[in-house]
């Protein structure tokens, strides 16, 4: 927690610096010019999961084979150099100014699905939230949606049961590890047309997990979107 206030002190009283190479920030971002542009982003890939592809397609492959739960994915980014390292640093270092600069790079990426009527983060379990003290998710999530004009909530779905971290997990691990570990609150009323959004969309687990649930739940369409997808072949 005391690093988190170190943080917002430092960002609220230093001019912008570059958090990869140290140069002037740009744009009111910690981020210059040339290393904001070297952030890979996902201008070519799968419509309805964004696995990034050579040519933009409606379907990858393996969608075609295994349609997703969800119906339409926005992942303005690729995971790799050097989005990786400010993701890693945001989400485990608690370097909120990388999550403010990937927010705002993120906020200034075109729309390439339908709005949706609510935005919703994936929540984290309450004993890894109170070990991090901010969910990832939610902190992308806030900004986003204010700069759509589309409501957000956090309480629309809960962490029901702890789940092992994903990162060293395969595909089907992963999807093995968060069965049954979303819920949707009681008495939340919904709208038909969903946005689960999560910072980083490897497998698609944990976001197919949730729109399983939404869905269960009367939700028509639900999409999903993520800061960054990895170029990961499985699902």
């Amino acid at each position: 927690m005391a690093r988190r206030w170190i943080e917002v002190l430092r960002y609220g009283l230093l001019p912008p610096r570059c958090l990869l190479c140290g140069a002037q920030g740009h744009d009111g971002i910690d981020l210059c010019a040339d290393c904001a542009a070297e952030l890979p982003r996902n201008h070519h890939c799968c419509a309805r999961c964004a696995l990034p592809l050579p040519t933009s397609a409606a379907l990858c492959g393996q969608c075609q084979r295994h349609p997703p739960t969800w119906d339409a994915a926005w992942a303005p980014f690729r995971y790799g150099w050097p989005l990786d390292r400010l993701e890693s640093r945001y989400k485990f270092g608690a370097a909120l100014a990388a999550g403010r600069a990937l927010g705002a790079l993120w906020q200034r990426e075109p729309l390439t699905v339908e709005q949706p009527a609510l935005i919703v983060p994936v929540p984290l379990h309450r004993t890894r939230l109170r070990r991090r003290g901010y969910n990832q998710a939610l902190e992308l999530a806030r900004p986003l949606a204010k700069a759509l004009g589309v409501p957000c909530r956090h309480d629309v779905l809960r962490r029901v049961r702890a789940t092992d971290a994903q990162t060293e997990l395969d595909a089907v691990t992963r999807r093995r590890n968060v069965r049954a570990a979303f819920a949707v609150r009681e008495g939340i009323a919904l709208p038909s047309h969903v946005a689960v959004l999560d910072d980083v969309m490897t497998t698609g687990a944990t976001l197919a997990e949730c729109a399983r649930v939404l869905k269960r739940a009367g939700v028509q369409r639900v999409d999903v979107w993520a800061l960054a997808r990895a170029p990961s072949k499985q699902k």
